[in-house]
């Protein structure tokens, strides 16, 4: 193993340790201690009727299987490109009618496999509205639903072309030190990305316009400065022209903070109930919970481009593709793979810990509106609407759960009445 080679794993193990350090202290592994007695029963159904289980079950089950055979589809895809050396004759082909350059073959490279992979795995998407529609959540037309296909491929693809030219770029540069400085950009790029979100990404979906004057305006701003985080203003985002679920949050720092409720919400949930959802958002500032996964996703993203930079490195992994070195822009496809497979591994860990940050905001909104009744119908209200498994398979929880189960929610809520709480 040459210098290079080796200090690109070690700077990724060393992230990577730290990265566990920061996940081991910063998530609130107990959000609530046992009430005596033990804790509540847990009721599988979360209280629904018999009906609004089969109905949440029987959508999750149409659902389910498609979402895994596009999952593999897609990575599939990408292994057939980043492993063989169909992927690098692909990247010179879309280039050649502009000269063949290396940051034509990098841009028009990434744009193509995204346009083919998301191609792919179109029909199942078109299938999972289907579904939806025939279940009333989604409200979108298909001209809406292809407009917002085109603009989330067309967002991946320039922010993941853009991130691998410079990555090519250093490569040509510095070949033996790229990965540092790519490291650096990359976590740098996850701490901009974070602030510029709200501003930038989420206007690309939806429009915004300020709550109208009144009781409930009112009550949640002095929620939020009861909560010591104040917003700039209450926004009510126009989700019905997609969906009929139920949502709010909020996002921004400082100047760009605001909560957001969508307009579905306004229409379906009394007053005590949409102060219960903003609590739980509210809750998220307070414990700083956005910045803490800035700071997640900044580590993770400076190891990922040192774990690359180790891979890539790999003499024979890197022939399959056909590219000499990273600096060499046949190494595109690869790089797409090496990133899928990274995003898989990651996610169970990532939703292991979003379970238990959301299950802090959810005591945070107990406490705050001290109304645990109100709470309760709300997790009931969004699993009806949302269509939610109150109690969904516990290897499905595991690997794709970035929530608690409404059933487990409930559970807290009671255990939260059970304890002497301020």
């Amino acid at each position: 193993m040459n210098r290079a080679r080796r200090a690109a794993l070690v700077t990724a193990l060393v992230l990577g340790v730290a990265l566990a350090v920061v996940i081991a202290v910063r998530t609130p592994w107990t959000v609530l201690p046992v009430p005596s007695g033990g804790h509540t029963p847990l009721d599988p159904t979360a209280g629904l009727s018999a009906d609004q289980v089969d109905r949440a079950e029987s959508f999750a089950a149409l659902l389910r299987p498609t979402s895994l055979f596009s999952l593999a589809l897609g990575l599939a895809v990408a292994a057939v490109f980043g492993l063989t050396r169909l992927g690098s004759r692909l990247v010179r082909a879309v280039a050649a009618p502009l000269g063949g350059g290396w940051a034509w073959q990098v841009l028009l490279g990434v744009l193509s496999l995204a346009v083919i992979g998301r191609l792919v795995t179109l029909p199942l998407a078109a299938y999972g509205e289907v579904v939806r529609h025939r279940y009333g959540l989604s409200t979108r037309g298909w001209g809406l639903w292809l407009r917002d296909v085109a603009v989330s491929t067309a967002i991946n693809a320039a922010l993941t072309a853009v991130g691998l030219l410079a990555l090519v770029w250093l490569a040509r540069r510095a070949p033996r030190t790229w990965w540092a400085w790519g490291g650096v950009g990359a976590a740098a790029l996850v701490v901009v990305g974070s602030f510029l979100w709200p501003v930038v990404i989420e206007p690309a979906f939806n429009r915004f316009e300020s709550m109208p004057p009144g009781q409930l305006r009112s009550d949640l701003l002095e929620l939020a400065e009861e909560n010591g985080t104040p917003v700039q203003d209450v926004l009510v985002s126009d989700a019905s022209r997609r969906t009929t679920a139920l949502n709010a949050y909020v996002s921004g720092f400082g100047s760009t903070r605001r909560i957001v409720v969508y307009d579905t919400v306004l229409d379906r949930l009394p007053d005590d109930q949409i102060e219960s959802i903003v609590a739980h958002e509210l809750g998220h500032v307070a414990a700083d919970d956005v910045l803490t996964g800035t700071l997640m996703g900044a580590l993770g993203a400076g190891a990922g481009v040192a774990a690359l930079g180790w891979l890539v490195s790999i003499g024979p992994l890197r022939r399959r593709s056909g590219a000499e070195s990273l600096g060499d822009p046949r190494i595109v496809p690869l790089v797409l793979f090496l990133m899928a497979v990274g995003t898989l591994v990651s996610t169970p860990v990532q939703n292991l810990v979003s379970r238990h940050i959301e299950a802090r905001a959810d005591v945070h909104a107990l406490d705050l509106t001290a109304d645990p009744d109100a709470f309760v119908e709300m997790q009931r209200l969004l699993a009806t609407t949302n269509l939610s498994d109150p109690d969904p398979p516990a290897a499905w929880q595991w690997f794709f759960g970035s929530h608690p189960t409404t059933a487990q929610r409930v559970v807290l809520a009671r255990d939260w009445e059970r304890l002497d709480r301020p």
